[in-house]
């Protein structure tokens, strides 16, 4: 006698398996094949400078034992912690003058009406399109034509890679800002100075505390571009303004060695330090200690309700 199936029975291939749901990515294999290959594409040089940075080997292709004296190398070369030093002197203060730039930048784009307005926008995202090659050399064209003296004292030796770097750096942060205000409540300046708060207070104690991720996230990116730039600082250092990249450039023309890894290896570690921090600076944690450990706020818009105003 012939039985016809029945219209719920499923192939026997999919009758032990749960039906996916249409959000449940994460359970198809070539979604899990394709991130653990963008994860080894990404992380897998870092973690094998990492390693081979304590390979007791002058050369990095055979593993010969575990060892440190090639840190202790780095860190007794002179040239080399010189390098480093600039380079990190050189982000912090371009960091900070582009995070400062940006933020301006951003809120006169944000709140103001002007003529000529396009333009200025258009200006402002210029270095973030144009080649780096092409940046440099007009900086090493500008500073040739002002003729920036080159025989200052450390650190201002410096000033023509950190003015380089601000150029560059500070529309990232100025375009970050911006996206951040899009979803400010106006509202809240309409508030603290209904509460007889100051174009300042209402800046200080409204505004910034809103941008502050966008600053967090716009500096964190202004210092990796700054620190790991080569083109441009190459075409605005001098002979006594070697910067940690092109240091490392020279030495490595000749061979990679354990003791570049090494120097690489503490630049990753400071750089995943300063991230971490401002990660926790941003979350939930970070921002309650902050909030426990006392701040100003406009009376009546923040902190306690019933505070007068002075």
């Amino acid at each position: 006698m012939h039985t016809s199936a029945q219209p719920y029975d499923l192939p026997r291939g999919r009758r032990n398996h749960p039906k996916r749901g249409p959000l449940e990515y994460s359970r198809s294999l070539w979604i899990q094949g394709t991130l653990l290959a963008t994860f080894v594409f990404l992380y897998a040089p870092i973690i094998t400078l990492i390693a081979f940075s304590f390979n007791d080997s002058r050369r990095n292709i055979v593993w010969r034992g575990f060892t440190l004296k090639y840190y202790e190398k780095a860190l007794s070369n002179d040239s080399l912690m010189l390098a480093f030093a600039n380079s990190i002197t050189i982000a912090i203060l371009s960091t900070l003058i582009a995070t400062a730039l940006g933020a301006f930048a951003a809120v006169l784009l944000w709140r103001f009406r002007f003529p000529g307005k396009a333009p200025y926008e258009g200006a402002i995202a210029l270095p973030i399109v144009i080649p780096e090659i092409c940046m440099g050399v007009a900086m090493l064209a500008f500073f040739s034509w002002v003729g920036w003296p080159t025989n200052l004292p450390w650190p201002f030796n410096l000033s023509q890679i950190i003015i380089a770097h601000v150029s560059f750096s500070f529309p990232f942060v100025a375009v970050i800002v911006r996206t951040r205000l899009t979803g400010f409540n106006r509202e809240e300046e309409e508030a603290a100075r209904d509460l007889c708060a100051s174009e300042w207070q209402v800046f200080r104690d409204i505004l910034i505390p809103f941008m502050r991720p966008g600053l967090i996230a716009g500096a964190l990116l202004a210092f990796t571009l700054s620190l790991d730039d080569f083109v441009i600082t190459f075409f605005t250092s001098g002979p006594d303004t070697v910067t940690f990249p092109v240091k490392v450039y020279s030495m490595v023309r000749f061979s990679v060695t354990p003791e570049v890894n090494a120097a690489s290896t503490i630049l990753i570690a400071i750089t995943v330090l300063i991230t971490s921090i401002a990660l926790y600076l941003q979350s939930p944690t970070g921002q309650n200690r902050r909030k426990n450990g006392g701040g100003k706020n406009v009376p009546g818009v923040t902190g306690d309700p019933h505070a007068g105003v002075s």
